[in-house]
């Protein structure tokens, strides 16, 4: 019996003793990051600026697993345009410190307002979110329309996310929902991201470093928390007060996207009939760098 209890124990602390036992921000770790770092009402942020030292303000926000390197690619091509383009890591994710508290819309806004004062950004943005960053990028737009003149959604979440029962179960359910994420999410996640490999695409390396991020204390914990917060509800009403300002939208979206399905277009076509679209052939939910070139040509188009 006392055999049976240990390892019922022993099968509980797994998960929480591997998250525990991950690798932290070592300040090695930190000595190899791109950019700077700013220290913001919330915690330490790692951003980087590219491109052009003057031009028009792109402000990128990347998406719920994947941090600020996944524009590196379509950065270029921003820069290309005139853009200076401005990156950063949300907490939890890349560089960024890994604080506590619920990831929801307000935490992001946070941040984002923190970064542009921290940085003397003030004038109208292109703010170009993707993924989990769509669903934030429209909910910045929303909160301060004066301070948007475009914006861009890459796969936006909001509209329609695919998520399982064991997952939905997990983000409904506290410290069980805990227990069983951090028991199955990192395998299913490395899973996916492996799947990948070989693929072509605008970011050197990509899969080597979503792996690496994966083996960061802190991680997995601040993807659970913006699953119970910003990408728990729609982003409806945040989507019909943009088309109200009357802020131009660009939604793009991959064809063979099997995380927000392209049916989400007629979502945020009921909600925003104004907005523009484009859809990319062939592309899954990995577009913003598998596709990179297709997606800076909707973006130009869509200036034109």
């Amino acid at each position: 019996m006392t055999w049976v209890l240990l390892l019922v124990a022993a099968l509980i602390a797994m998960p929480f003793t591997i998250e525990w036992m991950r690798d932290g921000l070592s300040e090695r770790y930190m000595k190899t990051a791109p950019g700077e770092f700013a220290l913001l009402s919330q915690g330490q942020t790692h951003y980087e600026w590219l491109g052009p030292n003057r031009g028009p303000v792109a402000l990128c926000i990347h998406g719920l697993t994947t941090p600020s390197f996944v524009w590196r690619g379509m950065a270029k091509g921003l820069a290309l345009m005139g853009f200076r383009v401005l990156i950063y890591d949300h907490y939890g994710r890349g560089y960024s410190e890994r604080i506590k508290g619920k990831q929801d819309a307000a935490f992001f806004l946070q941040q984002i307002d923190d970064l542009l004062l921290h940085e003397k950004v003030q004038e109208p943005l292109t703010v170009i979110g993707y993924s989990m960053g769509g669903a934030v990028a429209t909910r910045f737009a929303a909160a301060r329309p004066g301070l948007v003149k475009q914006l861009v959604l890459i796969a936006p979440a909001g509209m329609q996310h695919v998520m399982g029962k064991a997952a939905t179960f997990a983000r409904d359910t506290p410290i069980l929902g805990d227990w069983l994420f951090l028991m199955t999410y990192p395998r299913l996640l490395r899973k996916g991201i492996a799947a990948e490999v070989g693929l072509p695409g605008s970011v050197e390396g990509i899969t080597a470093l979503q792996q690496t991020e994966t083996d960061k204390r802190g991680y997995f914990p601040a993807v659970l928390s913006s699953l119970r917060g910003v990408l728990r509800d729609t982003t409806e009403e945040a989507h019909r007060a943009v088309a109200a300002a009357g802020i131009p939208v660009l939604a793009i979206w991959g064809a063979e996207d099997d995380v927000i399905p392209l049916a989400a277009r007629e979502v945020l076509a009921e909600w925003n009939p104004s907005a523009r679209h484009a859809v990319i052939a062939d592309a899954g939910h990995g577009v913003t760098y598998t596709h990179t070139d297709q997606v800076l040509e909707a973006l130009r188009t869509s200036r034109s």
